[in-house]
């Protein structure tokens, strides 16, 4: 019997923010998988290794957890004002599904430098000392992203001073703004509801209050305290509760619904990376998952978000610019455990520790508007050459 050997597709890992992917260029990709479609997803499927019933994701790129079972396809932007195309895949670990339906906010970080690295970004934009600014069209949801890369000797700077927590070597600082993170988003506002405060009935669960926002990344945001939690809680502490992980799925479910993501709750399953589910709290001390200690007056706020369908190491760099949107605009559950009134900055306690984030918010014909959200990311090469996959896929 003969078998056909591998193919090898260039390829690049990288770690960007608190996440981890494997980064293509459009045109290194199969003719077959360089345009949306069954044999794109099922090729992206094979090189992290899902679905694996086993939940390892032993034979492929993954590392069994939502930071790091995901993919990223670059190409330059013919868009006017735009350097590169950024589309990011989020694939299933134990399901064969990618999820097209939102950003990667730690990613984004790496996309920049990735650009660059690969010739996508015009030379005479990129210094050989300073910052390189790259404009990048995030295709998955239609908004802007500006990076400011550090450039050193011609070469993205990829060490540095620049702490993360959830990250555990320092790097250089890459500076992101996602412009008008709102605008035009699915559901017609930066809160589908028209509410900054709804009641969320969920059946056989209860009934919640809840800021449901559009805003880097539909986000449901709950009280801590309405769930039975204090906002300080760790991985384990929810991650290994089924019964908590089911009732999360059931209040994303209705969440969903409710902000017109979807028609009917059955569709949920088939969107696992949107919308996402928070609970907030006031500030308080914890200790994070490396042992540092948070004191109360390190944050505003505390915030814990689930990634599909399981609580976060850390927080998603989508749902960052999604807090931080919240924070601007007073009178949301975000807002109000932060301590109310205005603000365009806040530092929020995550599993690993603090992040602080900001975002400039404004009333305009009667509802609320983001104009920008600022944060700042790290990212690095892994490991640059090529993935080894079965030809598992129809086409070459």
């Amino acid at each position: 019997m003969t078998h056909a050997p591998q193919i090898r597709i260039p390829a690049t890992y990288m770690r960007g923010g608190t996440s981890k992917g494997v980064f293509f260029k459009l045109d290194d990709l199969p003719e077959s998988a360089r345009k949306p479609g069954p044999a794109r997803d099922a090729l992206l499927l094979r090189v992290i290794g899902s679905p694996d019933p086993y939940g390892k994701q032993i034979d492929g790129m993954g590392a069994a957890t939502s930071s790091t079972s995901k993919t990223v396809i670059l190409s330059r932007s013919s868009r006017p004002g735009h350097d590169v195309d950024y589309l990011f895949g989020q694939v299933s670990i134990d399901r064969p599904f990618v999820d097209w339906s939102g950003n990667c906010g730690n990613l984004s970080a790496a996309v920049g430098p990735f650009a660059i690295a690969n010739g996508l970004v015009d030379a005479d934009r990129v210094p050989s000392d300073g910052i390189a600014t790259v404009r990048i069209w995030q295709a998955n949801i239609g908004k802007t992203i500006v990076a400011h890369v550090p450039m050193a000797d011609g070469a993205v700077q990829e060490t540095g001073g620049f702490e993360l927590d959830g990250v555990t070597f320092p790097a250089a600082e890459v500076r992101l703004e996602f412009m008008d993170p709102a605008e035009e988003g699915e559901g017609g506002s930066m809160f589908p509801t028209s509410n900054i405060v709804d009641d969320l009935e969920v059946p056989g669960v209860g009934t919640f209050k809840a800021t449901m926002i559009n805003s880097g990344i539909p986000t449901i945001f709950l009280e801590a305290e309405a769930l039975g939690y204090k906002g300080t809680e760790l991985q384990d502490d929810i991650n290994g509760d089924a019964a908590a992980l089911a009732r999360f799925e059931t209040i994303r479910a209705h969440g969903a619904l409710r902000m017109g993501l979807i028609g009917t709750l059955e569709e949920a399953t088939a969107r696992q990376h949107t919308p996402k589910v928070a609970f907030v709290s006031p500030a308080r001390e914890y200790v994070a998952s490396s042992g540092k200690h948070i004191a109360r007056q390190d944050t505003d706020v505390l915030v814990r978000a689930l990634s599909m369908g399981k609580l976060h190491h850390a927080m998603m760099g989508t749902a960052s610019v999604a807090i931080a949107s919240a924070a601007a605009v007073p009178g949301t559950l975000v807002n109000l455990a932060a301590g109310g009134g205005e603000r365009d900055m806040v530092c929020f306690g995550h599993p690993s520790g603090t992040l602080r984030v900001g975002a400039q918010a404004e009333p305009v014909d009667g509802e609320w508007k983001v104009t920008k959200a600022i944060m700042s990311r790290s990212a690095r090469i892994l490991m640059s050459g090529f993935v080894h996959v079965p030809q598992v896929f129809d086409g070459r």
